[in-house]
């Protein structure tokens, strides 16, 4: 058996494609601070999930992932021929919370653990 299904091994290349597009040739502003935290694509290589990272308020993280869903067809364009796929998959974008809520965890920890010292 294969390590990595070929799903996966396709999501990292879509992934690694899409990070490299944004540090060389993505222009909108809405999208310049996003890290592209993970892709996830469906078994039969149709839909790929993009979860992306941005730093920021609420409105900063709709107006990054509206950039990304209006240069979708340009993102598709760029990375299609570096993928070697006959179909490219459609992608969705989706905000990553996970660091969010690890921050969050790790706040509740350290409260929860001064509340311990203090006995």
């Amino acid at each position: 058996m294969k390590p990595y299904t070929r799903a996966e091994r396709i999501s990292k290349k879509i992934q690694h494609a899409i990070t490299e597009l944004l540090s060389k040739k993505m222009q909108d502003p809405r999208i310049e601070m996003a890290t592209i935290s993970s892709v996830k694509l469906t078994t039969d290589l149709r839909v790929a999930t993009v979860y992306i990272t941005i730093f920021g308020d609420k409105e900063r993280i709709f107006q990054a992932l509206e950039g990304f869903k209006n240069s979708k067809g340009f993102i598709k364009k760029r990375i299609a021929p570096k993928l070697g796929l006959k179909y490219m998959p459609d992608l969705k974008f989706a905000y990553d919370d996970s660091f969010d809520k690890a921050a969050r965890m790790d706040e509740l920890i350290r409260s929860a653990n001064i509340g311990i010292s203090d006995e």
